[in-house]
């Protein structure tokens, strides 16, 4: 018989709509049927495509004990955190500062006031190897909810109290030693053999590696530039990059990168895709094009919607099992593509028979030193094991469109459309703008779309990450510029603190224990490094002096909040290079864009912002709107025109 989840759209929580627990989704219901019969929450968060959060649900949430348990002293919420990272931000909070570290499946008991006393992620259903099991667990919070109940409850006070207290501002200052703090913490936690920052499990984090490849431009250390190419060649030769399918995995459980969590992100793909996009405008380097296209089309193949957007991601299980899509024999290799084809197709991507991961092979280029790109004809053998590994296993796709990760999609496909002049990635970018721009009817954002149905009102990464996108695409379609500055306008007026930096949701938002206010980056840029980001870019663009005072509060804000920590918000560090190196901004006036205009286009400049002008016309207004002092430049000799600023001062029109 379902639970009450069936009603819901989330494919996380219709996942759980067949458990035997009487689960709930998070809401005023779920809390006044707690208070009601004198009951703790149980809260689970998850998402879709989570490994460990399967294991969860086929060892406790499907069984008939624990659903007892759980029916007959708690009230249990389900959350999923993709749809709502507010609720999620909140409770990592809690669960990492009681544990020292967090992760998904999060589980949380909390009074029905919604102060926890318990947190941890992914428990076995009994007791095993020191750590406590789910049922233990359960049965011990029962017991001691109706024996010694005020300790439960001062401990989710003081709990309550510890997340909500007001942290001291440091008092680093923005600038280039601040800078050079970041670097040097980032140099000190990288992997010298592997590429990448840190030891198992190890993460792509894409904005690091943007930031220090812009660094590098900027400032002319090639080590910065040594440690983020070294990073991206490990990952694409790695497992965790799908040689047969294209894309990217989350993570690698191991140090070389050969054995990801085989779960695909739209996030993680659109990130990964813009910094191979940025290191090969730089270089021309083929196999960082490769990476990127590869990955740009498994997600154009896999996750682009009917309506334009993109869907959240493709699970790490197939048929329960984990990884079981991804995996090859040299036999099967074989039997695809023949005999000798296939034993030098399992040569190359170290396919064999004692295999690399539970006695069969994920595809690598780890141990093959004579080639990374493709050798001829092995894009078609690549093709051929594509569709034989598409009809063998069935891989499930989230389908929630996320307006935040479709924003970093639309950064991605606009740079690459720049980067590789392709018209195929800029009829994509085209269709997702248009997608972001329609799909909420010109009001408020929402976060999250479904089955042709919005829900939840979108939090700061949301404005933020989707005016990055667009940000991408006007410097592509060369136009499109209003959008940049009503989103930035909405973060202004709705999230941000007067005490400095931004709240992760609006102020008419739900109102939680506490209003989350993240400050350093973790998977994602955190939306206030995307707020420093998108200030640093209105105030180059349009010289409207609010977004350089705007800026210059926010990178104190960063700045002071982690003092300790600069590296930890290395995106929004990529603002404060503006203010350390020099800038250019560019307007080109012309009826038609001079074909001159496509090498600059394509360059690799993190310094540089571009504004394109056709004279007259409703074009021409709209630019002005958006950046004033464009509204009486004209063509120089009626001819096209360049108008180039450099650290403040402008130089006279010239023509090409």
């Amino acid at each position: 018989m379902s639970n009450s989840l069936i009603k819901e759209k989330s494919p996380y929580l219709l996942e759980h709509a067949e458990n035997p627990v009487d689960w709930l989704a998070w809401g005023e219901a779920a809390f006044e049927k707690a208070r009601r019969e004198n009951k703790p929450v149980f809260l689970s968060i998850g998402y879709s495509t989570c490994h460990w959060c399967h294991v969860m649900a086929r060892e406790s949430f499907e069984d008939g004990k624990v659903a007892e348990l759980l029916n007959r002293h708690f009230v249990s919420v389900k959350v999923d955190r993709e749809e709502r990272p507010d609720v999620d931000a909140v409770y990592m909070e809690v669960c990492t500062a009681l544990n020292g570290s967090g992760g998904w499946p999060l589980t949380v008991i909390m009074t029905p006031e919604q102060q926890p006393f318990y947190a941890g992620t992914y428990l076995p259903r009994e007791s095993r190897g020191g750590q406590i099991g789910l049922i233990p667990l359960l049965k011990a919070v029962a017991e001691k909810w109706a024996l010694d109940r005020p300790s439960l409850l001062k401990a989710g006070a003081e709990i309550r109290d510890f997340i909500s207290r007001e942290l001291p501002a440091g008092n680093a200052e923005p600038g280039e030693a601040f800078l050079k703090r970041a670097v040097e913490q980032l140099y000190s936690s990288y992997d010298g053999e592997y590429g990448g920052f840190g030891s198992a499990p190890k993460f792509p984090s894409a904005h690091n590696l943007i930031f220090l490849l812009r660094y590098s431009q900027l400032s002319g250390d090639k080590k910065a530039r040594s440690i983020a190419e070294h990073s991206l060649k490990q990952m694409y030769r790695g497992g965790i990059y799908d040689h047969i399918g294209g894309g990217f995995a989350r993570y690698s459980t191991d140090r070389e990168w050969l054995a990801p969590h085989f779960e695909k992100t739209l996030y993680d793909n659109a990130l990964l895709a813009f910094a191979y996009t940025e290191a090969w405008q730089d270089g021309h380097l083929a196999l960082y094009r490769q990476a990127a296209e590869g990955t740009l089309d498994y997600c154009l193949r896999e996750l682009s919607s009917p309506e334009g957007g993109f869907y959240s991601g493709q699970d790490a299980d197939s048929e329960g099992v984990e990884g079981a899509y991804y995996l090859f024999t040299p036999e099967e290799v074989k039997n695809v593509l023949g005999e000798d084809e296939g034993r030098h197709f399992c040569e190359c991507y170290d396919i064999t028979d004692e295999g690399n991961f539970d006695g069969k092979s994920i595809p690598n280029l780890l141990l093959n030193n004579r080639w990374l790109l493709l050798p001829e004809g092995y894009g078609e053998y690549r093709e051929k094991l594509r569709e034989y590994r598409r009809r063998r296993l069935p891989l499930r796709r989230d389908e929630k469109q996320l307006t935040a990760w479709n924003g970093l999609m639309l950064m991605a496909l606009s740079r690459a459309a720049r980067a590789f002049n392709s018209g195929r990635y800029m009829a994509a970018a085209e269709r997702l703008a248009r997608f972001l721009l329609e799909k909420d009817g010109g009001g408020r954002l929402s976060a999250c779309r479904m089955a042709g149905e919005n829900f939840h009102p979108a939090q700061l990464e949301d404005y933020a990450f989707a005016a990055l996108g667009f940000y991408e695409f006007s410097q592509v379609s060369l136009g499109n510029y209003p959008p940049i500055k009503a989103l930035v306008e909405e973060i202004m007026a709705r999230f941000a603190d007067k005490k400095g930096g931004c709240f992760k949701t609006a102020d008419d938002a739900e109102k939680l224990i506490k209003r989350p206010k993240e400050v350093f980056d973790g998977a994602l840029p955190s939306g206030n490094s995307a707020a420093a980001a998108l200030f640093d870019l209105l105030w180059r663009m349009t010289g409207e002096e609010k977004w350089r005072a705007a800026l210059d509060s926010q990178l104190r804000f960063l700045c002071s909040r982690s003092e300790n920590y600069p590296a930890g918000c290395a995106f929004g560090l990529t603002a404060l290079l503006s203010l350390v190196y020099p800038t250019k901004e560019l307007l080109c006036v012309a009826e038609e864009p001079p074909e001159s205009l496509d090498a600059l286009m394509g360059r690799y400049a993190p310094e540089l912002t571009l504004l394109f002008k056709r004279p007259g016309g409703p074009e021409a207004a709209a630019l002005a709107a958006f950046a004033p002092f464009t509204e009486n430049i004209g063509m120089k000799d009626g001819k096209p025109s360049f108008y180039l600023c450099a650290n403040g001062a402008c130089g006279l029109p010239f023509n090409i």
